[in-house]
């Protein structure tokens, strides 16, 4: 059991120095992180937000976020894992049942992992849910329907689903990964995030209780912060993996390139074009943490007075963050290249990892959307508007 925000926070950062040096390894062969999961599972992190009249830590959004992109500085794909466990923890608290969040808030305090069954390929958008949750005569309901990107669901005991009911509003089915009907498939084959197991998870006719499913539409309908605790996860994401990228290219930079003939130095590292460059990334990298925590602090200050302002201006700062720290990730992930030199490109050096980690995460929503919403509050004081990406 995790106490506290303290503790959180060196439990990840202990987490992250152990991590790193088999992360390259793991994404080089495609090596799922079972053993590093449950290690994660073991110290309690995965619990810290469980409320404190339930018993677990409640950590602050400062110090979850920090938690994340400590984790993703180490190993991005690992990282991404819990990120869904930790927004449907999150839905439970704002609409489950006071059984219900006794029952599965002591799931998560015993080591229970959720998973993810969510988005739909093939559909008109993002929001055209097709998976539908079905009333049976017992009280009971039936799931049909197939999910794509299940991050963590290979990993879960528990995996919630995304489903529209009779009368089309949506609601999460929390379904034990053992369930009849139930299949996952490990068929990611994305270029990035390797590890994450972001498969497939086809439901037939699954039997759920009542007492198993929530009604995920009520979120919406006033004040809320869910979309903008998801998309801080995703931001402290990108800013971990710019961290990690900026870091191994001074080490790169430091013990393995060779100065340019031209600059008249014996090191790479004494050269005033790279310290320019090095420079120019830093600033980047430290924008992108300043956002972060200026995003999580907003989270914070809605939380204890949440209204329509407090939440849309929770909302903004985080998509101000996600925007700034996926961009920052991929010039840095980038930029390893430029600073490092030809031999920076070797395959079995693996650097190329976390371009491909940035360039495939960043791909989960549009930054180009979250300006839009900056640039519309800005101009024109109009509220972002409720959803879970905002």
């Amino acid at each position: 059991m995790i106490r506290d925000d303290a503790e959180a926070l060196r439990t990840a950062a202990e987490l992250a120095e152990e991590f790193r040096p088999g992360a390259s390894g793991r994404d080089a062969r495609r090596e799922l992180p079972r053993a590093e999961l449950d290690r994660l599972t073991a110290t309690g992190l995965l619990a810290v937000t469980v409320p404190a009249e339930h018993g677990g830590a409640d950590v602050s959004a400062v110090t979850l976020a920090e938690v994340f992109r400590l984790l993703a500085s180490a190993d991005a794909s690992l990282a991404q894992i819990p990120q869904s466990h930790f927004a449907y923890v999150n839905v439970l608290r704002q609409q489950g049942s006071p059984e219900q969040r006794a029952f599965f808030f002591a799931e998560v305090l015993a080591g229970r992992r959720f998973g993810n069954a969510q988005s739909e390929a093939g559909t008109k958008h993002l929001q055209d849910i097709r998976t539908r949750l079905v009333a049976a005569g017992d009280g009971s309901y039936r799931l049909t329907g197939v999910k794509n990107y299940s991050t963590g669901a290979l990993f879960a005991d528990w995996i919630p689903v995304l489903a529209r009911a009779d009368d089309e509003l949506l609601h999460v089915a929390y379904v034990p990964a053992d369930a009849p009907g139930l299949t996952v498939t490990d068929d990611w084959d994305g270029m990035g995030q390797r590890t994450t197991a972001s498969g497939t998870v086809e439901l037939a006719d699954v039997v759920v209780p009542a007492a198993h499913v929530v009604p995920h539409h009520l979120t919406f309908t006033g004040p809320q912060l869910h979309g903008a605790l998801a998309q801080l996860l995703h931001a402290a994401i990108d800013a971990g993996i710019a961290a990690g990228a900026l870091a191994e290219a001074a080490d790169f930079v430091t013990t393995r390139s060779r100065p340019w003939f031209e600059s008249g130095y014996e090191t790479a590292a004494e050269d005033p074009l790279l310290i320019q460059r090095f420079g120019e990334l830093a600033l980047r990298h430290r924008a992108a943490d300043a956002l972060l925590a200026t995003a999580a602090r907003a989270v914070d200050t809605a939380r204890g007075d949440l209204d329509d302002d407090s939440a849309a201006e929770a909302s903004i700062a985080v998509a101000a963050a996600k925007a700034y720290a996926g961009s920052a990730a991929l010039e840095i992930a980038d930029a390893l290249f430029e600073v490092s030199g030809t031999r920076a490109a070797l395959d079995g050096l693996n650097l190329h990892r976390h371009w491909r980690d940035a360039r495939t995460h960043t791909l989960h929503d549009p930054a180009r959307w979250k300006i839009q919403h900056l640039g519309r509050y800005v101009l024109n004081g109009t509220r972002p508007p409720r959803h879970g990406l905002l």
